[in-house]
């Protein structure tokens, strides 16, 4: 199993044991603004579940849930996923977190360690993350984690931001912040 680790952080694969800390994180109005525009229900939850575990069976990969190694609490989730769920996609990196957790470098934590997954575990050649076009804090991570502006595309049935890196834009990046 791919669990993942950071100063602050453990990445466990989503199961059906992180429900509650899910369902929690995701009815959240605030946290779901800019992924679906609108807080999930109990069934929402479970059906994200249940695709997620289906996914790390037949890819290896998908979403993790971030617990807080100081509290053992699910502050976010965040994922490696084909582009638009579709395999002939290239990569993308995506997180959310409980809004108490905003701004304190947890996104960047985690994205840096999925995208360490990406690039190291699946030798993927490029790596690409979208977010709404209003939603300047994870297009922010996103600059943080060294991807560069690709520009607006249409992905998850709204207009998003996108950027993306290459393996050797990565490890150029990761020289520099040494």
């Amino acid at each position: 199993m791919n669990i993942l680790t950071t100063e602050r952080l453990r990445l466990e694969p989503i199961s059906d044991k992180h429900f509650e800390g899910l369902h929690i994180l995701n009815r959240d109005p605030a946290v779901m603004r800019y992924i679906t525009g609108k807080p999930d229900t109990p069934e929402d939850t479970q059906l994200m579940i249940d695709r997620v575990k289906a996914r790390w069976i037949e890819y290896g990969f998908s979403w993790w849930c971030f617990i807080e190694l100081e509290t053992n609490e699910i502050i976010g989730a965040g994922c490696i996923q084909h582009l638009g769920r579709d395999p002939k996609n290239p990569l993308e990196t995506g997180w959310r977190l409980r809004q108490d957790k905003w701004g304190q470098g947890y996104a960047s934590e985690a994205a840096r360690c999925m995208a360490t997954f990406a690039f190291d575990t699946l030798e993927a050649p490029l790596l690409c993350a979208v977010c709404h076009t209003d939603n300047h804090d994870s297009a922010r991570v996103m600059q943080r984690l060294g991807m560069h502006y690709k520009g607006v595309e249409r992905w998850y049935d709204m207009d998003t931001s996108v950027y993306e890196m290459t393996r050797a834009q990565w490890f150029e990046h990761l020289a520099k912040i040494k």
